[in-house]
């Protein structure tokens, strides 16, 4: 009702003005006469009219547009919503470029959550990007809401992931005509700084250590989630060694290090990252700025994918970072994944 009442109150103006000309036209006597000047005057009427029902029909699109841009804008806040800053002894910072305009998320995801078993978080990359990819995007971002606070071990959590995307697949393409899946990198950052990971065909993260940046590459991963499915056996983490206070950890979509510029060179990711932790305040925000905005000089603002970035630094006190090596798998008791 309320639209409808709407619709008729931004009718209302225009039949007024339309009413206004056709009785100008019909009862005005100087419009009936076929001399220049009447036959200039009554074309300036009809002008007149018509140029103000195209500014008002303009004026409400673009009122309209506004106000879908507004609701959009909070649903996809919602969806993909700012981590916060600060997150159990760790400073955090992310950002999103969707490559399609108009939009402000796309087909990437990332979440941080802080458990009783640590600090977790989640990176991920849908096929395709856009508008498109949000209904996947969703699904997996409810479902590591809920299961990293409820499962003991990554493993559980990656389990419950690929049951959630394979109910979602099934009920948007019961059929199966359509190949859809996700890359997914989970990682957990303990107490003492030790971090573990579970990669599905993701990037590996960098470690930034001071003015040095490490590409933390642990292992081959497990295929994507929907393109097979995960073994039946245990899941085991991987060993990425240890945050140390001060240290940053940046995950990251192929979307970044894929971006290629007008004379197709890839985005030189770790050289930029290697610039910012030089010259750069040692801050997540700091650091994430200095690589959106090489990004955007790059690709001249038009990525062809979609762009994720996410860092963590430990900001706790340093005597909990300080008794263990940064080695790769250095984490006690953890088991690299097997080679495949």
């Amino acid at each position: 009702m309320i639209r409808v009442r709407g619709r008729v109150r931004c009718l209302g103006l225009p039949v007024v003005w339309g009413a206004a000309a056709v009785t100008y036209k019909l009862a005005c006597p100087l419009a009936q006469q076929s001399s220049l000047p009447a036959r200039i005057l009554t074309s300036a009427v009809f002008f007149a009219v018509g140029t103000g029902l195209i500014l008002h029909v303009r004026r409400s699109l673009t009122r309209e547009l506004r106000q879908l841009r507004r609701v959009a804008g909070a649903a996809q806040n919602a969806l993909l919503r700012p981590p916060p800053s600060h997150v159990d002894g760790l400073d955090v910072a992310a950002a999103q470029v969707s490559a399609e305009r108009g939009a402000a998320i796309g087909g990437d995801l990332y979440e941080v959550a802080a458990t009783e078993y640590g600090v977790r978080a989640v990176m991920g990359d849908v096929r395709g990007h856009g508008i498109g990819a949000l209904g996947t995007v969703a699904a997996v971002l409810g479902c590591f809401r809920e299961a990293a606070h409820d499962e003991k071990d990554l493993g559980g959590v990656l389990r419950r992931l690929e049951r959630a995307l394979e109910r979602h697949l099934r009920q948007e393409h019961p059929t199966g005509d359509l190949e859809e899946f996700v890359t997914l990198l989970l990682v957990e950052i303990r107490a003492d700084g030790a971090m573990l990971a579970l990669n599905c065909g993701h990037p590996w993260p960098y470690r930034l250590r001071g003015t040095g940046v490490e590409h933390l590459a642990a292992g081959d991963p497990y295929p994507p989630l929907g393109l097979f499915p995960l073994p039946d056996s245990d899941l085991p983490t991987v060993g990425l060694g240890r945050l140390r206070a001060g240290d940053g950890l940046f995950l990251y979509t192929d979307g970044a290090q894929d971006a290629r510029d007008a004379r197709g060179r890839f985005f030189p990711l770790q050289t930029v990252l290697e610039s910012a932790a030089r010259d750069a305040p040692p801050t997540p925000r700091a650091v994430l700025t200095r690589v959106v905005t090489a990004l955007h000089h790059h690709t001249r603002g038009e990525p062809a994918d979609d762009i994720a970035l996410l860092i963590l630094t430990n900001s706790r006190d340093a005597a909990l970072g300080e008794s263990g090596a940064g080695d790769l798998a250095s984490a006690a008791g953890d088991a690299p994944l097997a080679p495949r």
